[in-house]
């Protein structure tokens, strides 16, 4: 589905670029952000030392985590051009708002030229830009040959990889054609590609041609045409990529890594490890301390309303499915009359119920009932952007049903979610709940601060113009 492939970014760093690409694409956004913010303290006859030398570090980093990597792909036409100016300006903004307001809650503001803030803000994104369209045509310039490369196995991943490789101008590598092994009965009437031999003419072929690059897109085994390619090989300067077909597995954050030099595939994991896993928490307690406080009128109001209109408990305790499939208690305003564990049995709420008192059907249409769950986030049994968390129940009942469902809860389920700003709020029937675990998962595999925050931004819109909230 189109619509799940917001997230995905074609010009990620990665081993196959060139050293001076990957330097590139890597630094140039946040050295652009340093650089702007030393001609903007320049103009004003100040130092980048002290106070501005911390928001030239906070701009580093947000730059690199933020802008992320330099897109050059976005830059071929003047529309997709502007398009990427658009997007550079709305990351930056939200990445000086959120500086600024460390800044006043620290107490530094003071310390600071404003003028000098604002204009860089305002440049960053410009001259990331500028950079951006200047460095890929400068990287593009043929300064070093091109590559010469086979792939050894006519299959889809083999083709696949073919059309990348030939897609991309930056990686500059010429693919010569395929070498396959066909059946008995010949090749295809008309193959999909330039065959150049079969397996066991890889060798003579690399040696008199002075290949750069062999990929290799047969299955990882012990297959005898595969040793004795790699026999063949060893005494050439030829570069050998295995390129194992894992798209079948339906992957979940999937990567490379080494465990003590041993090479480890993931196929499904959670986003969050290392700084990821840090930067996460830290977002979610800064944006629920500060919702916690710019909201405790707001909070005191409901719990009265909650109070006076109807009896019984102000806040409603269920058990749900958390991190790792293991139980939490959610809080909620209570909005109904009647209320359920969720651990042996839930009734999804419909529209009209007559379960929801008047003011409950206010404060769900509106989401206030939600805002306790600020402080499941800040406990840490739940974060502020996640896949919603469901009963105990309705886990039990549709794990079964539906292939991946508990993937789901490899990250700390979420206030709101990239399902819920999609359209798939609601609704326990199948297909609505299996629409909702596409996108939950698809949250999985794309995340990054930005969706974040592109979720967060979302989400204040629909809560505004919500008419399907009941």
């Amino acid at each position: 589905m189109d619509s799940l492939r917001v997230n995905n970014r074609s010009s990620a760093v990665s081993a196959a670029d060139p050293t001076a690409v990957f330097v590139v694409k890597s630094l140039l956004n946040p050295v652009i952000a340093v650089l702007t913010l030393a001609v903007c303290v320049a103009a004003r006859d100040k130092s980048l030392h002290g106070p501005y030398f911390m928001v030239a570090v906070l701009g580093f980093a947000g730059a690199a985590e933020l802008l992320g990597v330099a897109q050059f792909s976005g830059t071929r036409n003047w529309r997709d051009a502007l398009h990427r100016l658009f997007d550079l300006a709305l990351r930056w903004a939200v990445f000086t708002t959120a500086l600024w307001m460390l800044i006043v809650m620290s107490g530094f503001a003071d310390r600071f030229d404003r003028e000098v803030l604002l204009a860089w803000g305002i440049a960053t994104p410009l001259a990331a830009w500028i950079a951006q369209i200047a460095a890929y045509r400068m990287v593009l310039r043929p300064t070093r040959p091109m590559r010469k490369a086979v792939i050894v196995g006519l299959t889809p991943l083999g083709q696949r990889l073919e059309e990348t490789l030939r897609s991309d101008r930056l990686l500059r590598t010429n693919v010569l054609g395929f070498f396959e092994d066909f059946p008995a009965d010949g090749p295809p009437a008309q193959p999909p590609a330039r065959v150049l031999g079969k397996t066991a003419d890889v060798v003579e072929f690399v040696l008199r041609n002075d290949i750069n690059v062999v990929y290799v897109t047969l299955p990882m085994t012990r297959d005898q045409r595969v040793l004795d390619l790699l026999e063949g090989l060893r005494d050439s300067t030829v570069s050998i990529y295995f390129v194992p077909d894992l798209f079948a597995f339906n992957l979940i954050q999937g990567r490379v890594d080494l465990v003590n030099g041993i090479p480890l595939v993931a196929v499904r994991e959670s986003p969050f490890y290392g700084v990821r896993a840090l930067v996460k928490r830290l977002t979610d307690i800064l944006i629920a301390g500060s919702a916690t406080l710019v909201l405790a009128p707001v909070l005191l109001l409901v719990a009265i309303g909650v109070r006076v209109t109807s009896p019984g408990a102000v806040i409603f305790r269920q058990k749900r499915y958390g991190l790792d499939g293991k139980s939490i208690t959610v809080y909620k305003f209570r909005s109904m009359t009647v209320t359920e564990d969720g651990d042996r049995s839930y009734t999804q709420v419909t529209r009209g119920d007559a379960r929801v008192t008047p003011f409950g059907e206010f404060i769900r249409r509106t989401s206030l009932d939600e805002l306790p769950q600020l402080l499941n986030v800040l406990e840490g049994s739940m974060s502020i952007v996640g896949p919603r968390p469901h009963a105990v129940a309705v886990n039990e009942q549709y794990r079964r049903l539906i292939p991946g469902y508990m993937v789901r809860h490899k990250v700390k389920p979420g206030i709101t979610g990239w399902a819920q700003v999609n359209g798939y709020r609601g609704g326990d029937d199948l297909p609505s709940m299996t629409k909702r675990i596409e996108f939950d998962l698809e949250y999985l595999r794309r995340w990054s601060l930005w969706l974040d925050v592109h979720i967060l931004l979302r989400t204040a819109l629909m809560v505004l113009n919500d008419k399907r909230a009941y």
